[in-house]
């Protein structure tokens, strides 16, 4: 075989051209070899993997796809409401330098889901990836968009770069693999992303990706793709969630019971548009109604009680967490009151009070500069920017 069918069968790729010509030229050189033919009998062994590294240039930045991070988590709490003992598998494939894996674990964090109840994996063919997923070390161009207030909190400046801390950093499982050699005998995931992935693939390895995907995915479970993968995917067996700019998708033979017995509603959440409806005609505007009309009157024990109720049905109503929120602090538990906050902001990061309400726990904590930041924020919303 040439180059391109070994690299093909083995990692499924298929570079274009000139991706590939300048990686075979800058490995050869390397090696002092000049005949195509010669090189590709090193194919058989680490030289592979030299080559594989070049013709991916892995390129994510934190929080990609927003709304795959909602649907996830979504997700995640709807299994842990309904088995408090579950524990969530969860698998991104390739994991680049770790941007994805880590963001789904700083969701999941956020959302206030304990890290008893999920366990992330993360593989990719490249080494050079999973070193510095591991290094956990980012350059300014892994945090994009203006919402980066997650940084401040889970990310420490050092020179010109940010740390992840712990104990995101150490929820993420990283080892090196290669999708397509995951057999039949690897673990069953309920959320694997497998984003940017298919787009190096011919047809036949989208074919081969998609039986080991089907494979790997537990009944009943969710895969994230990417914008352009998921029509190719719903040809093998797949079928497309209804959550717009997700590109989530469902073996069409299980879809997720937390999805599929609720026939779902549009509604916007943190500027994603998601779908939710509650049970026996009951909106969840108007319980959020009157869990403020208790908090209003001080009757904070009725505003748990229907912020609770609330939840446990909707796990992604901002205002629900907004109150409970303001419970806590009502009763001194300043930690429990961020909590929740910090949940709200997340669903919803333009809701102008939870701001308010950080920047002033920030500065009873001494963090001036943590308190601007949500201030500077706040104030950019009010003057619609």
């Amino acid at each position: 075989m040439n180059v391109v069918e070994i690299l093909r069968t083995a990692t499924g790729l298929t570079p274009d051209l000139p991706t590939l010509e300048r990686a075979l030229r800058t490995r050869m050189r390397k090696l002092g070899m000049a005949a195509h033919a010669d090189y590709a009998r090193l194919l058989d062994g680490p030289e592979l993997d030299e080559l594989a590294e070049l013709v991916v240039v892995p390129e994510s930045w934190m929080f990609r796809d927003p709304a795959a991070f909602h649907a996830a988590t979504s997700l995640v709490q709807r299994r842990v409401a309904r088995d408090p003992a579950a524990v969530v598998r969860i698998l991104s494939a390739p994991c680049a330098g770790g941007e994805e894996p880590y963001s789904m674990a700083m969701a999941l964090q956020d959302a206030g889901v304990a890290a008893a109840r999920y366990s992330i994996d993360a593989i990719d063919l490249s080494a050079a990836s999973i070193r510095r997923a591991r290094a956990a070390r980012y350059t300014a161009n892994a945090f994009r968009g203006e919402e980066l207030e997650f940084r401040d909190r889970y990310f420490k400046a050092d020179g010109k770069g940010y740390v992840l801390r712990e104990p995101v950093r150490g929820s993420v499982h990283f080892r090196r693999g290669n999708l397509l050699d995951l057999g039949a005998d690897a673990a069953r995931y309920d959320i694997i992303f497998c984003r940017n992935l298919l787009i190096y693939f011919d047809d036949a390895a989208i074919g081969r990706a998609a039986a080991v995907l089907s494979t790997l995915l537990a009944d009943g479970g969710m895969l994230l793709a990417g914008p352009a993968e998921a029509p190719a995917l719903c040809r093998h067996g797949f079928a497309r969630l209804p959550l717009p700019g997700a590109f989530a998708l469902y073996k069409t033979s299980q879809p997720p019971a937390e999805l599929a017995v609720r026939p779902m509603a549009s509604r916007r959440v943190a500027g994603v548009s998601l779908k939710k409806t509650l049970p026996d005609g009951q909106s969840a505007a108007g319980l959020l109604g009157i869990a403020r009309r208790h908090a209003e009157s001080g009757r904070w024990r009725e505003a748990v009680r229907t912020c609770h109720g609330l939840l446990a049905l909707e796990p992604t109503e901002a205002g629900a967490w907004f109150i409970l929120g303001q419970a806590s602090r009502h009763q001194g538990d300043v930690r429990a009151a961020e909590r929740h906050w910090r949940r709200c902001l997340y669903l919803a990061p333009r809701h102008h009070e939870v701001l308010g309400a950080l920047a002033q726990l920030a500065e009873h904590d001494g963090e001036a500069g943590r308190a601007a930041v949500y201030r500077q924020r706040a104030a950019r919303l009010r003057s619609g920017a």
